[in-house]
C-alpha cells in the first residue's frame, strides 16, 4: 500500500501533476496583471520607496552589507560596548519551509523557551512557513503563546480553499490562500509591528525570502526597517510578504506586488522562498571581514547559529505508482527535498569556514505520524508536542549534519 502523503506539499503535487497532464488539451486566456519589470531592472524597483526594504543576494551584496554594518553599530550602543567586536555573543537563527511541518520548529522554540536557554536572536531568517514562524521567534518567549496558537490552534480552513480540479487549466492555483492572510493579518497586528520596529532599532535583523519568478532572482526583504519605516502600507507589505514567501508555485496564488520604476508603475510576481532555498542565514560576502580578522589572528565577534528543518534529514520513503502522474509528482518532491538537504550542509560549511558555531534540528525518523490531509489539526499537534518534549528538556542539536541522521 502507498504511504500517505505526509504533508501539504506532496498533496499538491500529485493535484498539479495530474493537471499538467491535460494542460495541452484546453486553452484558456491569461489572469489580468499589471506590466513587469523591465528586464535587468528588478533590482531598482521599489515598493514602499524605503531604500533598505530589500536586497538580491544574486545581484548586489553591498547595500545588505552596509545594512549589516549599520545595525552592529546600533546593537553595540544597545549593549553599551566600545566597539561590535565587545558585543557578548552573536546569536543566528534560520527557519526552514516545511508546510504544516512548521509545528516541529514552533514545539522547538517554545520548548526551548520553558527549558530556559533560548537566547534573544540578533539575526533572523524564515523560509515559507519558516516565514510564518520567524517573526515570533525573532520577538522572543513573549510571543510563544501565539505561536503555540498558530500551529496548534488553526486547521486547513484557516490556510486554503481547495478550488476545482479544473483549476489546474484556469486559474493561477489549485487552491486559494485568502484564508491564510486573513489568519497572517490577524497575528501580524499593529502591536506585533511595533515590536518588530523596537528591536530593529536595537540593531536586530529579521529577514524573510521570496522568489520574484519574472526576474528569477531571490528577494530578501527587510521586515524590521519596513516595520520601522512608518509607512501608511508597511503593515499590510509584511503580510503580503509572508503570504509570499509560504505560496507553493502551482498550489496557491502568487502574491502581486505594486512597485515603482522610474516613477512608473509595474507589478511583480512573488512566490514561494523555496523555489530558491528552503533555508538560509547568510551570504559568505557578509562575514569577508571576520575572515579576514581571524586570519590577522585579531578578536572576532563570538557568534553561533542554529538551524530548524521543519523536515526530516532523511529520504522520506513512500512506494511509487508505475503511473505518469505518481512519478513526476514524486520527482519534483525529491528535488524540492534534496535541496533543503543541500542548503542544510551548505549553511554549516559556511559557519565553519566562518568559525561559527553551528547547531541544528530536524524531524528526526522516530517520528512516523503521517497527516490524513493538508494542515491536519491533529496531526500538527502531535508534530508540536513531539518536538517540545525534547526542546523542553534540553534539544540534542546537531553539530554536523550527517546524510544518515538519527533519531532526534
Amino acid at each position: 500500500m502507498e504511504k500517505v502523503l505526509p504533508n501539504t506539499r506532496r498533496h499538491f503535487l500529485r493535484n498539479l501533476a495530474g493537471g499538467g497532464a491535460v494542460i495541452g488539451l484546453s486553452a484558456c486566456g491569461d489572469l489580468p496583471r499589471g506590466p513587469a519589470v523591465p528586464r535587468a531592472a528588478a533590482t531598482r524597483a521599489t515598493v514602499l520607496g524605503v531604500p533598505n526594504e530589500r536586497f538580491y543576494p544574486f545581484s548586489d551584496l553591498k547595500p545588505a552589507q552596509d545594512e549589516l554594518m549599520q545595525a552592529m553599530e546600533r546593537r553595540r550602543q544597545a549593549y553599551g560596548v566600545a566597539t561590535a567586536f565587545d558585543i557578548p555573543r552573536y546569536e543566528m537563527l534560520s527557519v526552514s519551509g516545511g508546510g504544516a511541518d512548521g509545528a516541529f520548529g514552533a514545539g522547538v522554540l517554545c520548548g526551548w523557551s520553558e527549558q530556559g536557554t533560548r537566547p534573544v536572536f540578533d539575526w533572523v531568517t524564515g523560509v515559507s512557513t519558516g516565514a510564518l514562524t520567524s517573526p515570533f521567534a525573532f520577538l522572543g518567549s513573549a510571543y510563544d503563546a501565539k505561536l503555540r496558537e498558530v500551529y496548534t490552534g488553526i486547521s486547513a480552513k484557516d490556510v486554503l480553499i481547495e478550488r476545482s480540479f479544473i483549476a489546474a487549466l484556469t486559474d493561477d492555483a489549485l487552491a486559494d490562500n485568502k484564508p491564510l492572510f486573513a489568519t497572517i493579518s490577524r497575528y501580524l497586528d499593529n502591536a506585533l509591528m511595533a515590536d518588530l520596529a523596537n528591536a530593529y532599532r536595537e540593531g536586530r535583523l529579521l529577514f524573510i525570502g521570496t522568489s520574484d519568478i519574472d526576474a528569477q532572482q531571490p528577494v530578501i526583504w527587510n521586515i524590521g526597517a519596513i516595520a520601522a519605516s512608518g509607512h501608511a502600507r508597511a503593515a499590510d507589505t509584511v503580510r503580503r510578504i509572508l503570504l509570499a514567501s509560504a505560496a507553493i508555485p502551482g498550489a496557491f496564488p502568487p502574491t502581486l506586488f505594486d512597485v515603482t520604476l522610474d516613477g512608473k508603475p509595474y507589478q511583480e510576481m512573488h512566490v514561494d522562498g523555496g523555489a530558491f532555498a528552503q533555508g538560509f542565514l547568510y551570504p559568505a560576502a557578509l562575514t569577508q571581514q571576520r575572515r579576514q580578522r581571524a586570519a590577522k589572528g585579531q578578536r572576532v565577534l563570538p557568534a553561533e547559529a542554529y538551524v530548524i528543518r521543519n523536515a526530516r534529514l532523511d529520504p522520506n520513503w513512500s512506494a511509487t505508482k508505475r503511473q505518469m502522474l505518481g512519478i513526476a509528482a514524486r520527482a519534483i518532491d525529491t528535488m524540492i527535498a534534496v535541496s533543503g538537504m543541500n542548503d542544510v550542509f551548505r549553511m554549516y560549511e559556511r559557519t565553519h569556514d566562518d568559525g561559527i558555531d553551528f547547531n541544528l534540528a530536524y524531524i528526526g525518523t522516530d517520528f512516523n505520524e503521517v497527516a490524513p490531509a493538508p494542515f491536519d489539526q491533529g496531526y500538527m499537534r502531535k508534530l508540536f508536542d513531539y518536538a517540545y518534549v525534547r526542546a523542553r528538556h534540553g534539544y540534542p542539536w546537531v553539530t554536523k549534519p550527517s546524510l544518515a541522521p538519527v533519531a532526534q
